[in-house]
């Protein structure tokens, strides 16, 4: 019987948000695209939280966009609220987050998708993946449709063997009902692939006007709105915003979930996965914290279209009547109606240990993973995954050296380092506490870190690196001035310093601008005071200027950690290199070294299992083996 045989240079399996960065990504480097997914309504679906970025999420959102991903344009066209959070510690915590409106973010995603070149939209299920000799071939659909291609991409999120529970329900279904993804994970087991089960939830959405938002605390969007994007016009995105709202569970919210812990999949034993840590259910939370008498439950629209809430703070898996008891006894949702109950979803991913750091399968050449796929969890991880896999699945095609960002260049680094290196026994999220260098990794500097990178790959165009340059000129020009210009102790200084509760200076000596800047009581902006040739520069330089000077001694102190970092990296171990020929290793770390087969020193360092002192014993063997050469 004939069927349909096309060819492509990449195929995308997966329309999420790491589906989305990828088939992008290859498109716009001139490549021919197809993306496949099991309904073309779930493009770049939010099936659990209506929001993007967050605490290190944001830091995330920015480097996308600073290596010319879509996720930061799309959020700046369709949020409805924006805050920056952190605002009130050090700014290598800042970190930008806002409220999407869920239908919107979808459809814009879907109409830039669809006008791209060269990039194609498919709907179907990928079922196989066809490798010969080591070597990624094409993807066989369940049609029986063969698309045969050069590479592959595999951003099937939450959907491989997905189960839905909740008390006694159980369906075979993908968030939001959608269909799951029932073959693939038979062919890559075939092909070697190790699979793990993960588990993750959401809580319910319920309907707006059942609750009675005068019992709770109204949270509001920022006054000036930063946009998500270095491409965005900060002035295009100033607009009404919606309010989110505060409310908290009870003592009574916990004695109900104690009474029915019982009927709870996550503890009856019905749930195979492993869930969250950092985003657990409900139940963790009362079971785990039991001296907590309440827990924050945060209240936020869907839309601007819809009156569906999202609950956040209230994932469950518990059965129905007891979502409705429990939910009921939380101040201004004691009439609460809802319109889709809290579900868990168990999902089949794979042990990202079995990527190199390009995020290729380090035993099928030419087949990539990213996403939920690597066990990995959120939007914003997801998306950092898809658009890294996408450039290097391009960049292999175009036989050009593939991308690898560090530790020390992004959050994007320190998330697939992670994921790669480190044994993951749940969803991993990203975190500020995961990056050893962020406060030279800010979500405000991503372009100074990363445009250079998105313009050398092809995907930031010529007009936008202009500006990049011409910014980046500004910042320096302005720094450069600030150390030059001196203020003495005259009358217009003192008073300056004394309605600022500074320290007054000595008549005859003196203090560059950039001196007094560094003091914590003050800061560029205030210094326009007694500065009055001062230049006019946009908003954003003049943030880059303040932060790098008041900053600079620990700025340069972690720069030469940096410095260490990379002499580690940058110390190569051969694929064939054989540990057992090294005295001292442990058996252990020997094990684990001949298994990861890690690419410098400095990875094998991170290596679960593998000590400092492993490390001591291996360079020292590499310095013999130098000496004797």
């Amino acid at each position: 019987m004939p069927v349909v045989e096309e060819y492509y240079d990449v195929v995308v399996v997966g329309a999420g948000h790491a589906g989305c960065e990828a088939a992008l990504a290859c498109a716009r480097m001139g490549l021919e695209t197809i993306m496949f997914t099991v309904s073309v309504d779930s493009i770049a679906l939010m099936p659990c939280n209506p929001n993007i970025g967050g605490s290190s999420k944001g830091h995330l959102v920015r480097e996308i966009d600073a290596l010319g991903g879509e996720m930061g344009k799309n959020i700046d066209k369709t949020f409805i609220q924006s805050k920056m959070l952190n605002a009130s510690k050090g700014p290598a915590v800042y970190s930008l987050r806002a409220q999407a409106d869920k239908q919107d973010y979808t459809r814009e995603m879907r109409r830039t998708l669809e006008n791209t070149e060269g990039l194609h939209v498919r709907q179907g299920e990928a079922a196989e993946i066809i490798v010969e000799g080591g070597k990624l071939q094409g993807i066989k659909m369940a049609s029986g449709a063969i698309y045969r291609c050069k590479a592959a991409v595999l951003a099937a999120g939450t959907y491989l063997r997905a189960r839905c529970i909740y008390g006694e329900v159980s369906q075979n279904t993908g968030p939001n009902g959608l269909q799951a993804a029932v073959y693939l994970t038979e062919s890559l087991q075939k092909n070697g692939v190790k699979m793990r089960r993960f588990k993750t939830g959401t809580p319910a959405r319920v309907d707006k006007r059942s609750l009675d938002f005068t019992k709770m605390e109204e949270q509001f969007g920022d006054e000036r709105i930063v946009p998500f994007s270095f491409a965005t016009d900060p002035e295009s995105v100033q607009k009404d915003q919606v309010s989110c709202w505060l409310t908290y569970t009870t003592p009574e919210t916990h004695q109900i979930i104690r009474n029915n812990l019982d009927r709870s999949p996550l503890f009856s034993g019905a749930i195979e996965g492993t869930g969250p840590r950092y985003c657990p259910s409900i139940e963790d939370k009362v079971v785990k914290f039991a001296d907590k008498e309440r827990h924050q439950v945060f209240i936020e629209p869907e839309g601007l279209y819809t009156n569906e809430m999202y609950l956040g703070g209230l994932s469950s898996s518990l059965p129905e009547d007891v979502q409705y008891e429990m939910y009921r006894t939380v101040k201004g949702l004691e009439n609460v109606r809802i319109v889709r109950n809290a579900y868990a979803i168990e999902y089949d991913c794979i042990d990202a240990l079995q990527l190199n750091p390009t995020l290729e399968f380090k035993n099928i050449t030419g087949l990539y993973s990213a996403g939920q796929i690597n066990g990995s969890s959120g939007y914003e991880e997801a998306a950092a995954q898809g658009l890294i896999a996408g450039i290097n699945a391009a960049l292999s095609i175009q036989n050009k050296d593939r991308l690898v960002l560090d530790r020390s260049q992004a959050y994007i680094g320190v998330l697939i380092d992670d994921l790669v290196t480190k044994e993951t026994h749940e969803p991993y999220r990203m975190m500020t506490s995961r990056a050893e260098y962020r406060l030279l990794l800010r979500q405000d500097n991503a372009d100074m870190r990363l445009t250079e990178i998105g313009y050398r790959v092809g995907l930031i165009d010529e007009d936008r690196y202009q500006k990049y340059l011409t910014k980046k000129e500004i910042i320096q020009r302005e720094m450069d001035r600030l150390r030059q210009i001196h203020v003495g102790g005259s009358e217009t200084v003192q008073n300056f310093l004394e309605k600022h509760n500074s320290t007054l200076l000595n008549n005859g000596s003196g203090m560059t601008l950039a001196e007094l800047l560094k003091r914590p009581e003050l800061n560029y902006f205030l210094l326009a005071e007694i500065d009055p040739v001062r230049p006019v520069i946009p908003r954003d330089a003049a943030e880059q200027v303040n932060i790098n000077l008041k900053y600079e001694g620990y700025i340069n102190r972690q720069m030469k950690q940096v410095e260490q970092f990379k002499k580690l990296e940058n110390r190569r171990l051969s694929s064939g290199f054989d540990y057992t020929a090294v005295k001292g290793l442990r058996k252990e770390a020997v094990q684990k070294l001949e298994a990861f087969k890690p690419a410098s020193i400095g990875q094998a360092s991170r290596i679960s299992g593998v000590s400092p002192a492993d490390i001591s014993v291996l360079l020292v063997y590499l310095e013999q083996k130098r000496r004797e050469a």
